[in-house]
């Protein structure tokens, strides 16, 4: 399919005379087919190179020169697909804001069809135009606020990290501080439209703390999570102790996921748990409109476990990079003996790929440092991915240009963190 769609569309683009990232309103290429195109391109190269095709004769003959020709293109078209990438991440974040506009719309036509069917029977009441006119006034203020961040992905931009995935801490906290901004304005419609002194007392006494602790409770260490969460990934990234990479665009998966795409425990539970507990608080403020959700405090403690838990993932992801040991890198028949200048180089370690840099234009960015001369790693491909670099093992050549003698060896991951230095002895 990738072959055929790089055939396929690259024709169609030459004969229309448009790029890729055209989204000029006579097209059909707009920035997400150009970049499903670049990618399909790429791929196509990459199998191709893997399967010994697309060599020129000047470079087919030596070994270590064809390696370094498939690196160089590979490494070009792995950037016009991060170009393409970037390209249509910016387009789909301005997009957004519509989509999160009506989202929230939606929610509140929602909110009405439910009081409407429950009000049969049962007969409208003040509570429910307070809830209704709570949510209005709920909604109008997300929609302006999206309107403001339109180009950083409306409702969304705050919960959208420095790294541009969504933060689990942050949407976690600001679903808190919605609801209870939403159960605070139902109390303030009921307070407005009471006539008696007796429920307009019942009302106020409704936001005593002894009603709602469990709740204030939970929104507050959430939200100092969320603080807390941000400044521990900041300092652990200063301190290279925790490798990030950006991403295109934030995806709903990176409320469960960490950065390399894998389900991730602490978060999962984290958001579970937040959104069961949040759901009971709701339930609550249905049936008792006259007070804030009184949160039971076995429910809040578990509420607090889960974020105890969540930060304590938090400071346990990452680890810096390390080598662990260099060999001289030995191809089948030939002879044992030391490094010299010319040989390849077998890196042993851990932590060389960063998470979410598993992409060709990230992977080659990565060095390897030979004494005074940075090495780029090359990259060698195979059906279906790389076999260099990986994240234990890198295979790169000693150049000419290291001097015989003791140096030391040290790997900068596509993240700009450094290893530790290994040293390793070069003969003539």
């Amino acid at each position: 399919m990738a072959v055929q769609e790089a055939r396929g569309t690259d024709g169609g683009a030459s004969g229309r005379g448009h790029e890729g990232g055209c989204t000029c309103g006579d097209c059909p290429h707009g920035a997400r087919a150009g970049h499903r195109r670049a990618v399909a391109a790429f791929l196509l190269k990459r199998d191709e190179f893997a399967a010994g095709q697309g060599l020129p004769a000047a470079v087919a003959h030596s070994a270590s020169a064809s390696r370094q020709w498939v690196s160089e293109e590979l490494t070009q078209s792995a950037e016009a697909v991060a170009e393409r990438g970037r390209a249509e991440g910016a387009a789909w974040l301005a997009r957004l804001w519509r989509r999160t506009a009506y989202a929230v719309w939606a929610a509140v036509v929602t909110l009405l069809l439910v009081q409407a069917l429950t009000a049969i029977g049962a007969g409208w009441t003040a509570a429910r135009t307070a809830g209704l006119l709570a949510a209005l006034v709920v909604g109008g203020s997300l929609t302006a606020a999206s309107w403001f961040h339109r180009a950083r992905g409306g409702v969304l931009a705050p919960v959208i990290g420095e790294d541009n995935r969504l933060s689990t801490s942050r949407v976690v906290a600001v679903a808190w501080v919605l609801f209870v901004a939403y159960a605070v304005l139902v109390l303030v419609g009921r307070l407005a439209a009471a006539s008696d002194g007796a429920e307009r007392d019942a009302l106020i006494s409704g936001l005593d703390l002894a009603r709602g602790a469990g709740v204030v409770t939970v929104l507050a260490v959430v939200c100092g999570i969320a603080v807390l969460v941000r400044r521990v990934v900041g300092l652990r990234v200063l301190g290279q102790r925790l490798q990030k990479v950006r991403a295109d665009r934030p995806r709903a998966a990176d409320l469960l996921t960490d950065d390399s795409g894998r389900g991730n425990f602490a978060d999962i539970q984290y958001v579970v748990i937040g959104a069961v507990a949040l759901l009971f608080a709701a339930v609550r403020l249905a049936r008792r409109p006259d007070q804030l959700p009184d949160l039971p405090w076995g429910l809040a403690v578990v509420v607090l476990v889960s974020a105890a838990t969540y930060v304590a993932g938090k400071y346990a992801e990452g680890g810096r990079p390390v080598i662990l040991s260099v060999v001289r890198s030995r191809e089948a028949g030939d002879l044992d003996g030391p490094i010299r200048t010319g040989d390849d180089i077998e890196i042993r370690g851990a932590g060389f790929v960063p998470p979410g840099a598993q992409r060709a234009d990230r992977l080659s960015r990565m060095v390897v440092r030979i004494g005074p001369v940075n090495v780029h790693v090359p990259l060698v491909p195979v059906t279906g991915g790389f076999s260099n670099p990986t994240d234990e093992v890198l295979t790169v050549p000693v150049p000419a240009d290291v001097e015989p003698g003791r140096v030391e060896v040290q790997v900068v991951t596509a993240a700009g963190v450094e290893t530790n230095r290994y040293a390793i002895d070069v003969t003539d």
